[in-house]
């Protein structure tokens, strides 16, 4: 197995610099050249900025401003860092041992770094608060959802733990809330196929074999809500919230389905009320049965009026 290159700079707020590899083709005079070209949006200034603050190295330290490009060669350096807003929630430990970090994330907090989501992340914010540089997630949640998320401590368990989601041995139940229609006969088991292109927000229900399945049940009924446990066989995007709007009860807040919306990035209020609310799976370490439930409720059913005034928590 071949060693991972360990990066010459240290983590910056609990992220590893970014490595960007030299083609043995290129033919630029200077390295700088090179990242002129490959980063088109960095200027140029701000290159050379970096270039004279030392903040972009090889394996031999910080290169200058006119070192010679170097074919098949390797830099590392920090991305300047978006300006984010602060996610007013917190992100609640569930369960911590030597190997496992079981976390209740909040609505709007992206689960890894990822375009204008930096260090408003779970993942990051869990690295810096817990000291815990090595973290990494198990799996992933919609920045909207919240729920549980299980996060790996130990690097050498990372693999174990990541490939029970890959192979879809772990049990996970979601719960949401919708509109209460009465003529639905629940439970039914859900079947479609979901396709998703990189560059469009949504995913869509199109014809053909099924890839994503769910079993949609109704656990209770109020004022018109229904209180909904989704338990997904499949992990396509934004499979719950599709199926249940593909049943005429799109989810409390879903601002993809059935209408797009574009709310702002600071706008907490009225989240999409849908809540990764368990997992249990068989350890692939210890052969123990783990179940890790959620310490959150959904606000629309505890104080709809609340929820329904934008009024967060």
């Amino acid at each position: 197995m071949r060693r991972r290159q360990q990066p010459p700079l240290p983590k910056r707020h609990g992220l590893d610099p970014a490595r960007l590899r030299l083609p043995e083709d290129g033919t630029w005079a200077t390295i700088r050249d090179h990242l002129v070209h490959r980063l088109p949006r960095v200027p140029a200034a701000r290159i050379d900025e970096m270039l004279a603050a030392g903040a972009i190295v090889d394996l031999d330290g910080p290169i200058a401003p006119d070192a010679p490009y170097v074919p098949g060669g390797a830099v590392w350096f920090h991305r300047d860092l978006p300006v984010e807003t602060p996610v007013p929630f917190e992100v609640t430990v569930v369960h911590r041992d030597d190997d496992l970090l079981v976390v209740d994330k909040p609505h709007f907090l992206s689960t890894i770094p990822r375009g204008q989501h930096i260090l408003e992340t779970a993942l990051v914010r869990l690295r810096r608060e817990l000291e815990l540089p090595d973290l990494v997630p198990a799996h992933r949640l919609d920045r909207t959802t919240a729920g549980l998320v299980l996060f790996v401590i130990n690097p050498a368990r990372r693999g174990a733990y990541q490939m029970l989601f890959h192979k879809r041995r772990v049990h996970k139940e979601y719960e949401a809330i919708a509109r209460y229609d009465p003529d639905l006969t629940l439970p039914r088991t859900v079947r479609s196929r979901i396709i998703k292109e990189r560059t469009v927000l949504r995913a869509f229900e199109v014809e053909g074999e099924p890839n994503a399945e769910t079993l949609v049940e109704l656990i209770d009924t109020r004022d018109g809500l229904g209180r909904y446990r989704l338990r997904p066989h499949t992990g396509r995007t934004h499979q719950l919230r599709l199926h249940m709007n593909g049943l005429g009860v799109p989810i409390l807040g879903d601002d993809f389905y059935p209408d797009l919306t574009d709310r702002p990035v600071d706008d907490f209020t009225r989240p999409l009320q849908l809540l990764a609310a368990r997992l249990a799976f068989t350890d692939p370490i210890s052969g123990a049965e783990r179940v890790f439930e959620t310490t959150r409720t959904l606000q629309a059913w505890t104080d709809y009026e609340g929820w329904l005034a934008g009024r967060t928590r």
